[in-house]
């Protein structure tokens, strides 16, 4: 599979700079742009408060560039963001949180270098997809993104671990949403496999019951964790953390 990574198609913002992480010039990232010009497949529409978050967001990283550098990057969605005490359940990393509620594969592929890359991160834990699969988008367009993704990330160092997390089960919108994520799953576990830098983490069935579905008592509103489903999140990440040798003595 470490060949196929370089032969992954490329997705480019039409008429504007790429973002790649080949030492080419990223766009400003701090103001979400037209969902149009988004690189990457699936759908463009977007959750109406993304816009209002990601600058939120990236108004409060402007001031911790230097201390995140070369930091276990968290990177995802809302998820990631609501993720709280991520400091406090990894006091042996250096960890910095690149969530944005909201986000999908195409806003991380827009954001990836600014956000990501440029800090030299020690490793990334990666978990995006779910939006995605929300938004309608099909399994093998967000697949596609999530290795376009990984191949960023790859050339910009072929040695940095990526924990590469399985969408979780949702059933919030009384949507079934089952069959597509675990779809998903399967493609981005099989396309990794063989990578020595790149890990599956299963956050799909540490959760899921046999319709595929979450628990009230862990996700609340049916799609973000709470304080035990964060807990079942970080014990899925302990043994590949300890693996990977980053945790700090």
């Amino acid at each position: 599979m470490k060949s196929n990574l370089f032969s992954w198609p490329r997705f480019f913002l039409a008429g504007a700079l790429a973002v790649s992480a080949l030492g080419q010039t990223a766009p400003d990232v701090s103001k979400f742009p037209d969902p149009a010009t988004l690189p990457g497949k699936g759908p463009t529409n977007v959750w109406g408060g993304l816009a209002k978050v990601w600058a939120q967001r990236h108004e409060q990283w402007a001031s911790h560039v230097v201390a995140d550098h070369g930091a276990v990057v968290f990177l995802g969605d809302s998820i990631t963001q609501g993720w709280n005490s991520l400091s406090n359940d990894f006091p042996n990393l250096k960890v910095a949180n690149r969530g944005i509620g909201g986000d999908t594969t195409r806003g991380v592929l827009y954001r990836l270098k600014s956000d990501v890359l440029d800090l030299d991160p020690e490793a990334i834990v990666l978990l995006i997809g779910t939006n995605d699969v929300g938004n309608g988008a099909d399994p093998d367009d967000v697949c596609a993104n999530i290795k376009e993704i990984l191949a960023r990330i790859k050339a910009f160092n072929p040695h940095v671990p990526v924990i590469v997390c399985k969408v979780m089960p949702r059933s919030d919108g009384h949507v079934k949403r089952a069959d597509k994520i675990q779809k998903l799953n399967a493609e981005v576990a099989d396309s990794i496999k063989g990578d020595p830098e790149f890990t599956s983490c299963d956050t799909w069935s540490i959760y899921a019951d046999a319709d595929g579905n979450c628990p009230r008592s862990e996700f609340p509103d049916l799609l973000h964790p709470n304080a035990v489903g964060y807990a079942k999140f970080k014990a899925a990440l302990d043994p590949i953390i300890a693996q990977l040798k980053l945790a700090r003595n």
